[in-house]
């Protein structure tokens, strides 16, 4: 059986931790002062994975918060992984992203606009190190997610294109119900997981425990959660020993 990845989200923003609903820019909450606190704190709940974003990053193109990303490495070093996105669009800069000591780069606008970068990166780092981030809105994956008018391609299809260039790794984010505490879009990934292209990691929309359990069983193989544990609704250290009790770590 394939190992269940939760990963609690620090999005990053001007060296803060913040979360957007909806994707925008506009709609931002501050959570956290110190993202590296944050970090050991889920760490100690006894996650094994963090998903940082670089939202800095993403808005300009190119990293911006890489040395606050080696400085969470550091922390939870040798309890959990880290995987970090957000203005990886070039070699370059997954290059540096994964110098910081990250176990995995994830490309969202790049990997849509340049499949053949993606095949690059790959090839030269493994399939392991590198995941697609697929934002979606309305049914179509879009590069640049959080701008309204973004162009797009149907999800499935994006899916598939990256599958063929060596993506084992997808995560998934419905951008409607992001920050909204809402619910999953179950019916968006049931359809991706039943492509059989690669492990789905839900994002987007998760409130509770229960939805957590329920991506489990629509066969995703991870769930990035985080407005939900910045206000309590979900207790990471019950979740954690919920998963254990379904054979999962």
């Amino acid at each position: 059986m394939n190992v269940f990845e939760l990963l609690p989200a620090i999005d990053l923003r001007g060296g803060r931790v913040v979360r957007l609903r909806q994707g925008d820019f506009a709609q931002e909450t501050t959570y956290d002062e110190d993202p590296v606190v944050m970090a050991r704190t889920f760490a100690d709940a006894g996650v094994t994975w963090l998903h940082v974003v670089d939202l800095d990053g993403a808005r300009s193109g190119e990293p911006k918060q890489l040395e606050l990303a080696a400085d969470i490495v550091a922390e939870v070093h040798g309890r959990a992984k880290v995987e970090l996105g957000g203005g990886l669009r070039t070699g370059e800069a997954v290059a540096g992203a994964l110098g910081t000591g990250v176990s995995r780069a994830v490309l969202g606008t790049a990997a849509l606009a340049d499949p053949a970068l993606v095949l690059t990166l790959v090839t030269r780092y493994g399939p392991g190190r590198i995941a697609a981030s697929i934002d979606v809105r309305n049914g179509l994956a879009l590069g640049e997610g959080w701008r309204e008018g973004a162009s797009g391609v149907p999800a499935a299809e994006a899916v598939s294109m990256l599958a063929a260039v060596g993506i084992s790794t997808f995560e998934v984010t419905a951008i409607d119900r992001d920050g909204l505490l809402g619910g999953p879009d179950l019916a968006l990934l049931r359809s991706l997981v039943a492509l059989r292209k690669g492990r789905i990691i839900a994002s987007g929309g998760i409130s509770s425990i229960n939805d957590v359990l329920a991506v489990h069983a629509a066969g995703c193989e991870g769930a990035i959660i985080g407005r939900a544990i910045y206000e309590g609704r979900i207790d990471l250290p019950s979740l954690v020993q919920g998963l254990a009790a379904l054979g999962q770590r």
